[in-house]
């Protein structure tokens, strides 16, 4: 990079924290039972070996909420989380809440279900529970919380808002249709009154990343396609490396994942200044056709040893480079972001960004070293703020019969 491109992103002054979002060597795979996606009608399967929207096909929208419990009781907690499970499992097969919930046959009782999704399809609805660090601090379940459930530290440059961050369960809510996610954590959220409340929320729009063959690379606000090197549905075998809880996780976690949410925003006026060949050399990618500055082609394998006249063909602090898996000792993260625009801060400027969600295996061992990294040397700090940030443990799937969320847990 030459003195030239730092002395220009030095003079907007933006400042921020690095993180995967154009093409970082991510993961996606298979999804419930070994199928990939929805049905003909819409329909993700919701038991299954593994839960919902981890490596279902990435849908469109988003609805994330984080809810802290205002109760003790675990077994007011254990109620909750099945009535919950009931629901979703309902919703996502595109039915209401309860049989006539919507509009039950006496007027003069509020309907068990809010109704803003009658009609609609079920739009490939996924819902995915976690549990945080203080889940188990309330419940008096330390023993039975995961080594790699350890909060996540402070990364340099983080300007974290404990509004945002945290939070001892989450919801996520993934569909096609934005008002059929909406549904079904409005309603979910509002069975929760007297056990949960809500922590914060974040909707999100056009998917960042690709997670099946069938998918083309989408692109994120800063303009790049985003996700290139994400592994697809049809590669299971670096799922069990990198992203299910193996022998090493408690009992109830196995075959689960963690779930490591960041928000970032993305200072998109600062970066619209800057020229397309800086931009360039900040991400390590061409912004056409999305190849590494070492190829011609999106998925060429970007070639690190790669010089011409000037140096390093991608340079030394770029993305790409900085969140490879080469840099990082074979890491890989499976990557499941949204965009975000949540209006304006009141002085000119967007408030949009990247909602961050990643999966993996051990969150300390693959997410914490990557981002430090990042937050240390990528060129692509200057851009973005971390104002967000949150880690959940996320059961596996449930089987057939009665099993809820939480079941095995709360045991």
């Amino acid at each position: 990079m030459s003195p030239l491109h730092l002395s220009r992103r030095r003079l907007f002054g933006t400042a921020g924290a690095g993180v995967a979002l154009a093409g970082a060597g991510a993961v996606a795979g298979y999804g419930l039972s070994g199928t990939a996606g929805a049905t003909a009608d819409g329909v993700v399967p919701f038991r299954g070996t593994h839960q919902g929207g981890i490596v279902t096909p990435a849908q469109d929208r988003l609805h994330f909420v984080a809810l802290d419990l205002t109760s003790t009781d675990r077994a007011a907690v254990r109620d909750l989380l099945a009535r919950w499970t009931a629901a979703a499992e309902r919703m996502t097969a595109g039915r209401e809440t309860a049989e006539g919930g919507a509009l039950p046959a006496n007027r003069y009782v509020a309907p068990a279900d809010t109704g803003e999704a009658l009609g609609l399809p079920p739009s490939s609805l996924t819902l995915t529970f976690g549990v945080g660090p203080g889940f188990f601090d309330k419940l008096g379940l330390a023993d039975r919380r995961p080594a790699g459930l350890a909060p996540l530290p402070r990364f340099q440059g983080d300007r974290l808002d404990p509004a945002r961050s945290g939070g001892d369960l989450c919801i996520q809510a993934c569909a096609d249709d934005p008002q059929v996610a909406v549904h079904a954590v409005r309603n979910l959220v509002r069975d929760g009154f007297g056990v949960t409340e809500v922590r914060w929320s974040q909707l999100g729009f056009g998917r960042t990343s690709s997670t099946s063959t069938g998918q083309a690379t989408p692109r994120n606000l800063f303009g790049f396609k985003d996700g290139t090197n994400n592994l697809k549905a049809e590669e299971p075998d670096l799922l069990e490396r990198h992203v299910w809880v193996g022998d090493e996780g408690p009992e109830w976690l196995r075959g689960g994942s963690y779930l490591v949410a960041r928000r970032i925003r993305m200072h998109i006026e600062t970066w619209d200044r800057s020229n397309l060949d800086e931009q360039q050399q900040i991400i390590g990618r061409d912004k056409g056709e999305g190849a590494p500055l070492s190829g011609t082609a999106e998925f060429d394998v970007a070639d690190l040893a790669a010089t011409g006249p000037s140096g390093p063909l991608i340079p030394d602090d770029s993305h790409i480079r900085l969140a490879s898996e080469q840099e990082n000792g074979g890491v890989r993260i499976l990557r499941r972001g949204y965009n975000f625009v949540d209006g304006s801060d009141g002085r000119g400027h967007l408030d949009a960004g990247l909602f961050f969600v990643a999966f993996v295996r051990d969150p300390q061992r693959q997410y914490v070293p990557m981002q430090r990294r990042l937050a240390r040397s990528d060129a692509l700090s200057e851009y973005l703020e971390h104002n967000g940030s949150a880690l959940f443990a996320v059961p596996p799937g449930l089987a057939d019969g009665d099993d809820h969320w939480g079941r095995a847990l709360l045991a």
